[in-house]
């Protein structure tokens, strides 16, 4: 006999409590592994975010006024509760993601070395001082939080991507207002017991739940002084365009189409390895995954793509329930529908199939959202499948003549999150870190993705702003630097006007 699960019914968190929705409205959370409802989450009015946001602000006074090492202490401790409910964490994760247990794992990792970074935060915004810069004038400089700011997640990664966007922003003396994807929100609810029982000031962590009706409010309310938002690129342009026409500082991250350039001289088995992990792991729903592969040469091109046939026919995919899958489902029906038109225009304009994952066999919970890894050969640039972020296990191959014609292809696309080469060669290692146009490169390192300690921002389309997802420039965005020019006059001391810039 199936037991039918009940469904739970989610909540904001305002002013450290859980408060119901008032709207009516509410989205689906699904398990994507079965297919089945799991939650309801409200998605607030305007006004619930508006008054959210005014709750932030009232709480703000309390946060500001204690000292940087008191609010490290705070965050410190909401590390070490991280670790405590680390299973638990996991659980929520995979249920509401589909990700195999060992990625949620290695995503609370992630997370944590931007909490890490942020305990730091007392040191990485101390200011400047200079004695006597001009007529006995001393000059100092001091980094100041924003105030009540905003974070808007994805659903790829429920707590690794709140936990970059967030820790500093809380850490430098800010409020935040975080509204997680709503197909994901469960993780992001959980954090905010852990903030609480950390004790973080009621008010300084807000999660609203919504869809475009809280983030208008969002990009809209003059009380909001920053948003960091990662997603599509498409979005984060809007996000871009419209926050900064209300005068509010803006980080907006978008899509990639990463490639991985594979030389003659490389190592085939070892990129082979490198390229499968990169670019199927969590069913290739990472903004940093490998899109796809550029080998050069056609002798390489050949026996690269047989060497990957081969390797991706091992793949399992499955439920996380099943510790041996290697890949679970996409997000949601609708995402699968997307990558399947993706593969069916791919080979109508030319494309050729390597290996088919549109039907994978999966032995149970048939419903969830399955997909194969889909791999194509003689991919051109002129297909839609090249120039567009395909968020499913679809990979390309893209063929070149040369390192040069490789590089042209990735350097003509709009698009520039991350990119590596495969090679022994240090004359073409060094000609392609110097000369290739994207934002984070690899050299034999499948994900360049920086840790938490480094700045990770993409260039062209795939960044939009001057803001970061980790590293230490995430603490000069979350602040304002104030500059102040001080003068002690001895009681003796005569003054005269002075019409020009003191020059001793």
């Amino acid at each position: 006999m199936i037991v039918k699960q009940d469904i739970r019914k989610l909540h904001h968190f305002i002013n450290g409590t859980f408060v119901p929705g008032t709207s009516g409205r509410f989205s689906n959370v699904y398990n994507p592994c079965t297919g089945e409802v799991i939650a309801h989450v409200p998605l607030a009015t305007r006004e619930e975010v508006r008054q959210a946001i005014e709750t932030a602000k009232s709480a703000l006074p309390q946060w500001t006024a204690l000292s940087g090492g008191k609010r490290s202490e705070i965050v410190q401790r909401f590390r070490q509760l991280i670790k405590e409910h680390e299973e638990k964490l996991i659980e929520t994760i995979c249920e509401e993601s589909g990700k195999t247990k060992e990625d949620a794992r290695g995503e609370i990792q992630r997370g944590l070395e931007s909490v890490d970074l942020a305990i730091n935060a007392p040191h990485m915004v101390k200011g400047e001082y200079s004695v006597n810069v001009g007529g006995d004038i001393n000059m100092f400089s001091r980094k100041e939080p924003l105030g009540v700011v905003a974070a808007i997640s994805p659903f790829n990664f429920p707590v690794m991507v709140p936990l970059a966007q967030t820790s500093m922003a809380v850490a430098v003396g800010n409020a935040i207002i975080l509204k997680p994807s709503e197909k994901v929100p469960q993780s992001a609810l959980y954090l905010s017991k852990l903030w609480k029982e950390a004790g973080l000031p009621d008010g300084i962590w807000t999660v609203i739940n919504g869809d475009q009706e809280a983030v208008r409010e969002i990009l809209e309310n003059e009380t909001v002084k920053a948003i960091h938002f990662v997603g599509s690129t498409p979005v984060a342009e809007y996000i871009y365009q419209t926050g900064t026409k209300y005068n509010k500082r803006v980080a907006a991250l978008g899509g990639g189409k990463n490639f991985m350039i594979v030389m003659p001289d490389a190592d085939l088995e070892k990129a082979a390895n490198a390229f499968i992990g990169a670019a199927y792991g969590a069913a290739s729903q990472r903004c940093m995954a490998l899109s796809g592969v550029i080998p050069v040469g056609k002798e390489t091109a050949d026996q690269f793509v047989a060497i990957l046939k081969e390797k991706i026919a091992k793949i399992k995919v499955g439920p996380y329930t099943d510790e041996e899958v290697d890949f679970g489902p996409v997000i949601s029906k609708e995402s699968k529908e997307i990558i399947l038109g993706y593969i069916d225009r791919s080979l109508k304009e030319g494309a050729k199939l390597v290996t088919d994952g549109r039907h994978p066999e999966i032995a149970k919970n048939s419903n969830g959202f399955y997909l194969g890894p889909t791999l194509l050969d003689e991919v051109t640039q002129e297909m839609g499948i090249f120039k567009d972020e395909v968020f499913g296990p679809v990979r390309i191959v893209v063929r070149a003549d040369s390192l040069q014609e490789a590089m042209n292809l990735i350097n003509s696309h709009e698009l520039g999150n991350g990119v590596t080469i495969f090679t022994n060669n240090g004359a073409a290692a060094r000609k392609f870190q110097d000369e290739i146009e994207v934002g984070m490169v690899g050299v034999n390192v499948p994900i360049p993705i920086p840790v938490g300690y480094h700045n990770f921002a993409g260039w062209k389309r795939s960044n939009f702003g001057t803001g970061v997802m980790f590293g230490p420039e995430q603490a000069n965005f979350f602040t304002k630097r104030k500059t102040i020019s001080e003068k002690w006059m001895d009681m003796e001391e005569t003054s005269q006007t002075t019409f020009s810039f003191p020059s001793k």
